[in-house]
């Protein structure tokens, strides 16, 4: 089967194009966050978006609808924690993560009955991502990324030198707070993708690898973006092909990518 039959399947093409948006919004959050260094930020969110899944699927509910608000507030209180306690970011984040988690496990426990559910989101299955969820990651991936545009050079700034942002007269705990909240919002549409336990690489690796060549911020934003959207198309090709599971074989190819260019950089 060449390309061309391939892109005749509804759920492929369902796939490439809820992969092409949220590939684009994990490249350009985790830029920022790899360079604020809340890299892992994203691995602690999608920690507790497998208990707010898990509550989701034990009430019945869409989990995504869950998900959602329930990571959003989580990432305010990790936001809280670090700013009102004497704990340090990955404090922070250590806690608020081992709690969703635990939550997520003793739902699945005392329900018996979703556990298959649960861990198809744990890995992910972008394959057999609906027109519903197609749709709600397109639309929140665009209100996402124009968030971004309109608060980018704040956001700039912030990520850089968050005194002299205050000197500047921005307000940071805001400009922060929307940064929380666009990282919940990506967490949980990159599930879908990748699976939660894989949502921390699309967040850092496409970053990664455009530092190693960019020469400046916008410069690393266009190479995290091309990478981010080469890897997930490609990688969903690959796994089509060869039966594999999609989210590892984006992951791996993320991680070639950032040897290549880590490698081309020494060269």
């Amino acid at each position: 089967m060449n390309i061309t039959e391939l892109l005749n399947y509804q759920f492929i093409q369902n796939a490439y194009l809820a992969g092409t948006f949220i590939a684009l919004l994990c490249a350009v959050l985790g830029l920022i966050l790899v360079l604020k260094k809340l890299s892992l930020i994203g691995d602690g969110l999608a920690h507790v978006s497998f208990g707010a899944i898990a509550l989701g699927l034990f009430f019945g509910f869409y989990p995504f609808y869950i998900a959602i608000p329930v990571v959003i507030l989580a990432s305010y209180l990790i936001w809280h924690l670090e700013k009102r306690s004497k704990l340090y970011g990955d404090a922070a984040i250590g806690i608020v993560s081992a709690v969703g988690i635990a939550s997520g496990v003793i739902l699945a426990s005392i329900s018996r009955g979703f556990n298959i559910d649960l861990f198809s989101y744990l890995f992910g299955n972008i394959l057999a991502i609906s027109q519903t969820e197609v749709l709600l990651s397109i639309i929140l991936s665009l209100i996402a990324l124009t968030i971004i545009i309109i608060f980018y050079r704040n956001l700039f700034i912030t990520t850089f030198d968050e005194e002299y942002a205050k000197t500047r007269g921005i307000k940071t705990d805001k400009i922060n707070l929307i940064l929380m909240t666009l990282t919940a919002i990506t967490v949980v549409l990159a599930i879908k993708v990748v699976g939660i336990m894989l949502v921390s690489a699309l967040l850092i690796m496409p970053a990664a690898s455009s530092l190693q060549i960019a020469k400046g911020f916008k410069s690393a934003i266009i190479i995290a973006g091309i990478n981010a959207v080469f890897s997930v198309l490609i990688g969903i090709t690959v796994s089509f092909y060869l039966d594999i599971p999609a989210g590892a074989t984006i992951v791996i190819i993320n991680f070639i990518i950032f040897i290549f260019m880590f490698l081309g950089k020494k060269i």
